[in-house]
């Protein structure tokens, strides 16, 4: 993955106010910080555009209203706010981050006010040059799989992220480049991808259900895979279907779609990137490329 490049100079929104990174703050008591009572999206940008924007904050607000957190902005303050964050910061190619906590309460107390304080909204940026050529999409991804120990709700995107935190450093130290989670039997997803395998002119993918999180570039992947003729069957599948694939694959925004070509130390395929996950890849950058905000 690119070197990220994060400037101390960098401006940042916090509840209202653009500010130097380094002279950001809120609340000890803010109770994403005390409870990861907070959700959060993140957009990435290339060539100084937004991508998927309006898919993304259609999330978070799918998001905050699963927690029962007031969407604080409407679509086009969102949007105006992405771009006041690229613009302040010149940011060419990388990510936009936000982040709405329920807020704070002045004091630590597990259970929820009768009465929500203000949310809590922070925006920031970083910059990621070449992102959008990584080098995983010529060598593909290894990946083991591990148990699914996340909580149940995993179609919320919440800053809870101990054991996504976990899990990374669990395939850092075995020298893979992320894992794939594992319920019961069934593959969900990864640590911050969607994951699917193809068999032959099939797409299969778990469903978008409370086991994972549905992404905005899995359900682009979806689309361009049903327009160019693959069948795609949202359902569970298993490690030994996966093996077997003639391809696996990851979306997400950062990455859009990469393949994986070794599971468990097992080859995919050939043990090469194949020509699914590359070609539907081509045709999506160009499309929100064109589309972009």
């Amino acid at each position: 993955m690119p070197e990220t490049i994060d400037r101390d100079d960098r401006q940042v929104y916090v509840n209202g106010a653009f500010v130097p990174a380094s002279e950001a703050t809120i609340s000890v008591f803010d109770r994403g910080f005390l409870m990861a009572d907070a959700v959060y999206e993140v957009t990435a940008v290339v060539g100084g555009k937004l991508i998927d924007l309006t898919g993304h904050m259609n999330r978070l607000h799918q998001s905050l209203e699963a927690l029962e957190i007031p969407d604080p902005l409407s679509l086009n303050a969102w949007r105006e706010l992405h771009k006041a964050i690229v613009s302040r910061n010149s940011l060419a190619e990388g990510l936009v981050y936000v982040q709405v906590t329920r807020g704070s309460t002045g004091d630590r107390d597990i259970a929820r006010p009768e009465a929500d304080p203000s949310p809590t909204v922070v925006l920031f940026s970083r910059s990621i040059p070449g992102f959008m050529s990584p080098l995983s999409m010529h060598t593909g991804l290894k990946i083991i799989s591990v148990p699914d120990l996340r909580w149940g709700r995993c179609d919320i995107k919440s800053v809870q992220l101990i054991y996504t935190s976990m899990a990374k450093l669990i395939a850092k130290r075995a020298g893979v480049n992320d894992v794939w989670y594992v319920d019961n039997g069934i593959v969900t997803e990864g640590t911050s991808h969607n994951a699917g395998i193809v068999v032959g002119r099939e797409i299969i993918t778990h469903p978008a259900d409370a086991g994972i999180l549905p992404g905005v570039t899995r359900a682009a992947f979806i689309r361009l895979a049903r327009e160019e003729g693959y069948s795609v069957n949202e359902r569970g599948f298993t490690l030994e279907e996966a093996y077997a694939a003639s391809e696996a694959f990851a979306t997400a925004a950062m990455s859009y779609f990469l393949p994986i070509v070794q599971i468990d130390g097992r080859p995919i395929g050939n043990g090469k990137p194949g020509d699914t996950v590359r070609k539907l890849r081509k045709i999506y950058v160009e499309e929100a490329l064109k589309y972009a905000e």
